[in-house]
């Protein structure tokens, strides 16, 4: 079981572990130990998450959410398996604690007079260098 807050946590069956060899330098030691680690979490079906939260979620996960509606973490960064898998878990339920704080509602504003008349200036200097830009006419 792995716990993300007090009220939340992840049962066993929702979460699939895979292991593989790891890509880059390490040696002999990378062709021999499956060292990464390919964390499945089910999110779609879990019971866990409420259903903004698991559409926050998506939103986060980004490429990393399956059309099946998988949430897939890969982990290689070191070469010891138990601590790949470690970062792995760290990493969903980070990313679950993200989810779970709504976004804040944005207030609209409105703009000061002094910021539109600082913006129309600036526009019109703007225009006036480039009307400046223009051929010369020799005769004047």
């Amino acid at each position: 079981m792995l716990r993300i807050t007090d009220t939340i946590a992840l049962q066993d069956w929702e979460l699939t572990e895979s292991f593989m060899r790891a890509s880059g330098p390490g040696g002999q030691n990378v062709n021999k130990v499956s060292s990464a680690v390919e964390l499945r979490f089910e999110a779609a079906t879990s019971p866990s998450l409420a259903g903004p939260v698991k559409t926050r979620l998506r939103r986060l996960a980004g490429r990393r959410w399956t059309n099946e509606g998988a949430l897939v973490i890969q982990c290689d960064e070191t070469r010891s398996q138990a601590r790949n898998r470690d970062i792995a878990r760290e990493r969903l339920a980070e990313l679950i604690k993200n989810a779970l704080t709504p976004p804040k509602r944005r207030i609209a504003t409105r703009p000061t007079l002094g910021s539109k008349k600082r913006r129309l200036k600036a526009k019109k200097v703007r225009g006036e260098v480039k009307a400046m830009r223009g051929k010369v006419d020799p005769s004047t």
